[in-house]
């Protein structure tokens, strides 16, 4: 069999003006941070997510950190979140001696399952993270309902989901806090970075502090204080100006973003649709009442074996396709440092163990999307291969 062009899994957006920026900010000479591009990328963000107040930061895990640190956690205390998620949702968290509680995702969405979640709560739940997989949103609702019953936090991990929305509420404003990710696997990028996202007034002023290593130097600069001084905890969590350039090109392209992606999601989801049902294939699964950010495309085989075939096959054919996340509850370092709920997470385990991603950018051509197209619905489960005559 020939060997078709390699479709590559990813390649990081290019904005026309991200390279004049960026040169602008090195001329400029203001390359630490909070300068003309950390306040034009700030509200941008502030534009497509309703937020009440955004801080740029040099990650999502360092605005998650930041977050730990407003909460006030302390050893003992209990983090409610999915173990379906990257590392960071549960580390920043136990970097403060905080016991991430591992609840099992819902079978359709891969969100934290909202009926699972009460029992998850104990006397020492100190937050509630709701983790958008896939730029789908949770079951918001339902959540900010028990949360507010027992008068927990709700933090959005909006890492997938920037320019989604659930019931017309933009993700990231729903919470008290939102984390986003601007890594250069996203939608828009700043190669590496991130944002906090604060909803609640009383939280700005602190985590402006936490996020200058701990100092009041920001009120300094504005004239509130005659110096800066140590006055909380706190870490470097400010995003260098010459990434903040990079960043404000892409934002500026993102509603442009979202259109080709969007493009490619549907696609696929057209195109695979009578594949997926003949071979017994989960695509994504989008409620009525909700609007995806098509950050991915996943497909969930319905044995592990089919996934190691269905993954050479891709390869054979020119398709770069890859896994996703390893269950936390499962790692090495979850079980070190989180419980899990009673009953486990078995759906977790079912979805990681035949979980594939399909490739999804800017950069794909159309004929790279037809190829895509064409080398997934040629390949046959096990089930559907013993079925033959």
């Amino acid at each position: 069999m020939t060997v078709a062009p390699t479709v590559p899994f990813h390649v990081p957006h290019t904005a026309r003006h991200q390279a004049e920026y960026m040169s602008s900010a090195l001329v400029s000479g203001d390359l630490d941070g909070n300068g003309d591009y950390s306040a034009r990328a700030s509200a941008l963000i502030q534009r497509i997510t309703g937020a009440g107040q955004v801080l740029l930061t040099p990650s999502c895990t360092a605005a998650l950190e930041i977050a730990a640190l407003l909460l006030d956690l302390a050893p003992g205390d209990e983090v409610v979140m999915p173990s379906f998620t990257f590392a960071p949702t549960a580390s920043a968290f136990a970097l403060r001696g905080a016991v991430p509680v591992f609840v099992d995702c819902h079978p359709e969405t891969l969100n934290l399952d909202e009926k699972a979640l009460e029992e998850a709560i104990t006397e020492r739940t100190r937050a509630i993270i709701a983790v958008h997989y896939a730029g789908v949103a949770c079951e918001m609702d339902e959540i900010m309902r028990i949360a507010e019953r027992h008068g927990i936090p709700v933090l959005e991990d909006n890492a997938h989901g920037l320019g989604a929305s659930y019931r017309d509420r933009p993700l990231g404003s729903i919470g008290r806090l939102a984390a986003q990710s601007f890594h250069a696997t996203k939608n828009v990028h700043s190669a590496k970075g991130g944002a906090l996202l604060v909803n609640d007034d009383g939280m700005v002023d602190r985590a402006t502090i936490i996020r200058d290593r701990g100092t009041n130097r920001h009120q300094y600069f504005l004239g509130q204080v005659d110096k800066y001084r140590w006055v909380d905890l706190g870490s470097s969590y400010i995003l260098p100006e010459l990434l903040a350039a990079l960043l404000a090109a892409q934002l500026e392209e993102h509603d442009a973003v979202q259109r080709q992606r969007r493009a490619v999601w549907y696609r696929y989801h057209e195109g695979l649709a009578e594949w997926a049902g003949d071979q017994r294939v989960q695509l994504p699964a989008v409620p009525a009442d909700r609007v995806h950010s098509a950050h991915l495309y996943h497909l969930v085989l319905p044995e592990p074996a089919d996934r190691a075939a269905f993954l050479n096959h891709l390869r054979a054919r020119g398709v770069t396709a890859t896994i996703h996340f390893v269950p936390l509850h499962n790692s090495p370092a979850g079980q070190r440092y989180g419980r899990t709920v009673p009953g486990g997470c078995p759906i977790t385990e079912h979805v990681a163990d035949r979980l594939v991603r399909l490739p999804l950018h800017t950069g794909l051509t159309p004929a790279q999307v037809e190829q895509v197209v064409d080398a997934v619905v040629s390949f046959r489960t096990s089930e559907s291969r013993g079925s033959q005559p």
